[in-house]
C-alpha cells in the first residue's frame, strides 16, 4: 500500500519506534563464547558463534559476522535478534532454549514494491528447529502455531510515551490502537501469526498493512514481559531494524459458543 492510501495524519514506522525499547530487559551477555548447530530439517541448518554484541553465523547460502541482540526472555530461554549486512532487506529473530533444544527462527523479509499487491509488505517465515549440540532429550512442547490468545485484550506500556492496546481477533488477525503516543487516536488491523513456544510463553508477530513495518514479540505472562523487535522503511526510505520492549496487563478475555469460534 503506498503513501497515498494512507489516512493524510498517519505515522511512519520511525515516528513511533523512537523511545519504544524504554521498558525492554537488559541484553545478556550468558551466550558469549557459545555456539549452538540448529537443524530445521534437512534442507535448512544453521550455525551460531557468539561473541561481545556479535554473531558468526553459516547456513546453507552463506556466512557472515553480524551485530546481535541477546536477551534472556525466560530461564534458560533467549531472544536472539540479527540484522544481515549482506542480506540489508532480511533479519533473523531466534527464540532459543539451551534447556529444552527447542528454538523457533523468524525470518522478516522486506519486499519491493512491485512485488507486493494487497499484502504487507513485509513478509514472514516460521521454523521450528532444535539444537544438534546439546545434550539431553528435547523438550516435549514442540513450537507450533496456536489459537491461545484469541479473545484477550491487552495493555503494553513500552515507555510513558508509548502504550498500545491489543485485541487477538482470530487466528489471523489482531486489531491494535495506541492508547498513549504520537499514534493516539490511531488503530488498525493486521496479519498475525502467533507460536506457543512453551507454558506461558508466546512468539506474537504482526505485518503491517497501512505502512512497511513487522514485529516479531516474545511474551511471557509469567513476567508480564513482552520483548520485540521492528523490522521496517523509515519515512526516508531506509531499512531499519529497532528494538522494542513492554509491560503487559490483561485487560478482559472474549469467550466463545462452541461453532461460533473465530477462524
Amino acid at each position: 500500500m503506498s503513501s497515498q492510501d494512507r489516512p493524510q495524519d498517519w505515522k511512519n514506522y520511525d515516528d513511533f519506534a523512537a523511545g519504544i525499547d524504554t521498558n525492554r530487559l537488559p541484553p545478556s551477555p550468558a551466550l558469549q563464547g557459545r555456539s549452538f548447530d540448529v537443524r530445521f530439517d534437512a534442507a535448512h541448518k544453521l550455525h551460531l558463534a557468539f561473541a561481545q554484541g556479535q554473531v558468526v553465523w553459516s547456513d546453507e547460502h552463506g556466512d557472515g559476522s553480524d551485530p546481535c541482540d541477546v536477551v534472556e526472555v525466560a530461564p534458560h530461554t533467549y531472544f536472539v535478534d540479527v540484522a544481515f549486512a549482506a542480506r540489508p532487506t532480511q533479519a533473523a529473530t531466534l527464540i532459543l532454549n539451551v534447556a529444552t533444544r527447542r528454538v523457533l527462527c523468524v525470518t522478516s523479509i522486506v519486499r519491493g514494491a512491485d512485488e507486493v499487491r494487497g499484502e504487507p509488505r513485509v513478509a514472514q517465515v516460521f521454523r521450528p528447529g532444535i539444537i544438534d549440540n546439546l545434550d539431553g532429550p528435547p523438550g516435549p512442547l514442540v513450537p507450533a502455531p496456536t489459537r491461545d490468545l484469541i479473545g484477550l485484550r491487552a495493555h503494553f506500556t513500552y515507555s510513558p510515551q508509548h502504550t498500545y492496546e491489543h485485541t487477538y481477533l482470530s487466528s489471523e488477525r489482531y486489531c491494535w490502537q495506541c492508547l498513549v503516543g504520537v499514534q493516539r487516536g490511531h488503530g488498525d488491523v493486521d496479519l498475525t501469526t502467533t507460536y506457543r513456544f512453551d507454558d506461558n510463553q508466546y512468539v506474537f508477530t504482526f505485518r503491517e498493512f497501512l505502512i512497511p513495518v513487522a514485529s516479531v514479540f516474545f511474551y511471557n505472562f509469567d513476567t508480564m514481559r513482552s520483548t520485540g523487535k521492528f523490522l521496517g522503511i523509515t519515512g526516508d526510505g531506509r531499512i531499519e531494524n529497532s528494538r522494542a520492549g513492554a509491560i503487559i496487563r490483561k485487560a478482559s478475555m472474549t469467550y466463545y459458543l462452541p461453532g461460533q469460534e473465530p477462524v
